[in-house]
Formats: C-alpha cells, structure tokens, sequence
C-alpha cells in the first residue's frame, strides 16, 4: 500500500468499516460518510472491475456503467499492476458463492 495514505486517521477509518456487520449498516455509515456521488464513483470503479474482470469490452462497460473509457483504464491499471485489492475481494466473493 502507498505509504501517502497509510496513515492514523486512515487507519481509524478501516477499523470503523471493519466493524459494520451488514449492508443496512453499511448504507447508513456511508450515508453518513461520503456524498452521494462519491458513493456512487466507488461503487462504479468497483463495477468496473468486475465487469473486466469478466472480460467485459471497454465499450460493454462503458454503455452498462457509463464510466470514461479513462476511468475504466485506471481500473485495469488497479487490476494489472495495483495492490491485488479487487482480486482479494473478488475470490472472497467467489468462495462465498
């Protein structure tokens, strides 16, 4: 991880979402915590990545999401050569399934 944004008060942050225990907490805390809009771009860059991870085209996911075709870059970049944030995520999900 970037050491630009480990920092005290992100860690607060991660200990506070570690605690929600469902997705109606989760809508309230981040109801609470973030604009409706940058709700609503995490929950498009995670789309994003889901759909590519399908191997979805740019063009599939840009009609279903309405994501730039730069934002949709970033993302593979993030899938390619990030942190293997998605991909943790992504097989979490798969054995809960």
């Amino acid at each position: 991880m970037s050491k630009k944004i480990r920092t005290e008060a992100v860690d607060h942050l991660f200990e506070a979402i570690l605690c929600l225990q469902n997705a109606e907490e989760c809508y309230s805390f981040f109801e609470d915590i973030c604009t409706v809009n940058e709700l609503l771009s995490l929950s498009q860059r995670y789309e994003v990545a889901r759909m590519l991870r399908n191997h979805n085209t740019y063009l599939e996911i840009a009609e279903k999401t309405g994501a730039s075709t730069a934002t949709i870059s970033r993302v593979n970049r993030s899938l390619n050569y990030g942190s293997d944030g998605y991909d943790m995520v992504f097989s979490r999900i798969d054995q809960k399934k």
